[in-house]
């Protein structure tokens, strides 16, 4: 291998690493949430900010993200990413209110949102079309590690130290993220800078913001609440105009015409049918592991690790099944697999242990590495080095709403048929309320009552929920295998150029 292609693998490293960095806050915050209900003394609402205020900014700064690294570099935008995300995050750990700490969370969303598109924009410019899939399935398996890694540290670090610790997990890894893009990236942006299309960035930002808080509220307050149907009618109407202005405006934003594309259009597509599902599985079974089997949340990270183990065989072996069958064949077999994986996980009962979890995991896992990569390859091969970073914010907002209406929606699903099931009977209306807030609410109940009965009731009436979720994530896999066979193209390579040495690489190499 050339000084060059060696270099690009190690760049592979710093992204991955990056990558990582934003993996772990997605699932952290949670564990330390009820020590920061105490020591902040924050209420409902702002704890529920807590969240929703990294997952705003995140999801309104992603196509404006992607604008910047096409503008400025990808390499600078990065670097300036990493050290924002650093900062907020040594700013939640040591936060002395609830405001402070949500203010320090929205800037760490602004760090995760010039992180993300920035990623995926470098992968179609620094590869070929040979390895490309195999530069997705790294970043990919790193992402998807860092979700049961998050609950195993910060399990850890609450265990013996304050709640601001699990915070502090991000500033090694962006440290060394930091000097590993500064050392191993090249830099590259669009050959010519477009006009600043402010009206494009105003309505994607606030449609793509409100349609996010709309979902979470919708998840939250239910679907027929009226301020519910308002945001998202208000974000859906904001991209509507974004779409019609970018139509008229001489220098767009978004090329609208990257729709056209078969490949990037129907990988951006089964990549949200993954994101459905996977926050399906990742948002009901610790909930699973905790509440049935009794575990904490280390022992739940812990338990999330065959899914991990099946993910990184999958990206292994998924660019050599698309070789010797074809894309269409590659991410239809993921598909079929994650959907039987799934459809296995619902015949889970009280009774199961984590055996079955573990296998089935393990499937969804593979089947998820095998159809991950060829998709996503689809998708960011399908961009030109001029409109990567755009194109790859595009990508990653749409795979993120989906992911946000998939844990709205699977969660919505979840706590109808749980309340629907409780055997309720008999209790007072406090209690009642209790145990219909979460399984967690509902075996504290118990406990209070010291009635093991009520126990089982409140631990069936969940698992039954929870086979409903697996069962509707099934037919999405079939859904995905559908989509694959009748709309991914056959071949999703182009004759991308051979990715060309930066001026760095260049200096080296003379």
């Amino acid at each position: 291998m050339s000084d060059v292609g060696a270099r690009r693998w190690w760049a592979v490293a710093a992204l991955v690493l990056a990558s990582m960095a934003v993996g772990f806050d997605v699932t952290i915050l949670s564990l330390a949430l009820p020590a920061m209900a105490d020591d902040l003394g924050a209420n409902n609402v702002e704890l529920q900010w807590f969240v929703t205020s990294y997952t705003l900014v995140f999801a309104a700064g992603m196509i404006p993200a992607g604008m910047l690294g096409d503008r400025f570099g990808r390499k600078k935008v990065l670097l300036v990413a990493l050290v924002i995300f650093g900062v907020s995050s040594l700013a939640c750990a040591y936060a002395t209110s609830s405001g402070v700490f949500i203010a320090g969370r929205a800037v760490l969303g602004l760090g995760g949102a010039l992180i993300m598109p920035t990623i995926l924009a470098l992968l179609p410019v620094m590869f070929s079309d040979e390895e490309r899939p195999k530069a997705i399935g790294a970043v990919a398996g790193a992402a998807m590690l860092a979700y049961p890694l998050g609950p195993i540290l910060g399990g850890y670090l609450l265990n013996h130290f304050w709640w601001g610790s699990v915070f502090l997990i991000n500033v090694p890894v962006v440290i060394l993220a930091f000097l590993a893009v500064r050392a191993w990236l090249p830099e590259s942006k669009a050959s010519e800078a477009k006009p600043f299309d402010v009206g494009g960035l105003v309505l994607s930002s606030a449609g793509l913001a409100a349609m996010t808080y709309g979902v979470i509220q919708g998840g939250e307050k239910g679907w027929t609440d009226v301020t519910v149907l308002a945001t998202i009618l208000g974000g859906l109407l904001a991209l509507v105009a974004f779409v019609l202005w970018e139509k008229r405006t001489p220098d767009p934003l978004v090329d609208l015409s990257l729709f056209r594309s078969a490949r990037f259009t129907s990988g951006t597509m089964l990549g949200t049918v993954i994101n459905f599902t996977m926050f399906g599985v990742l948002f009901t079974m610790p909930q699973y592991y905790q509440a049935i089997l009794g575990t904490d949340a280390m022992g739940s990270g812990f338990r999330l690790l065959p899914m991990v183990g099946g993910l990184l065989v999958g990206v292994t072996v998924a660019n050599r099944i698309a070789k010797a069958m074809g894309p269409k064949a590659a991410v239809g077999l993921g598909f079929a697999l994650l959907g039987a994986a799934l459809f296995y996980g619902a015949t889970t009962d009280v009774g199961s242990g984590t055996g079955l979890a573990a296998a089935w995991t393990a499937a969804y896992g593979l089947g998820l590495g095998l159809a991950l990569p060829t998709a996503m390859d689809a998708a960011l091969g399908a961009l030109s080095e001029d409109s990567a970073g755009v194109g790859s914010g595009v990508n990653q907002s749409i795979r993120t709403l989906g992911g946000s209406f998939g844990a709205a929606i699977l969660g919505s699903i979840l706590n109808s048929k749980y309340r629907g099931d409780l055997e309720l009977d008999g209790l007072p209306d406090a209690a009642q309320d209790a145990a219909k807030d979460s399984v967690f609410g509902g075996l504290g109940v118990a406990r209070a009552m010291e009635s093991s009965s009520f126990a089982d009731s409140v631990r069936s009436a969940f698992v039954g929920a929870l086979d409903v979720v697996l069962v509707v994530s099934g037919f999405l896999g079939l859904l995905g295998v559908l989509l694959a066979v009748v709309w991914l193209p056959s071949h999703v390579g182009q004759s991308t150029p051979q990715p060309a040495e930066s001026e760095h690489d260049a200096a080296d190499t003379a």
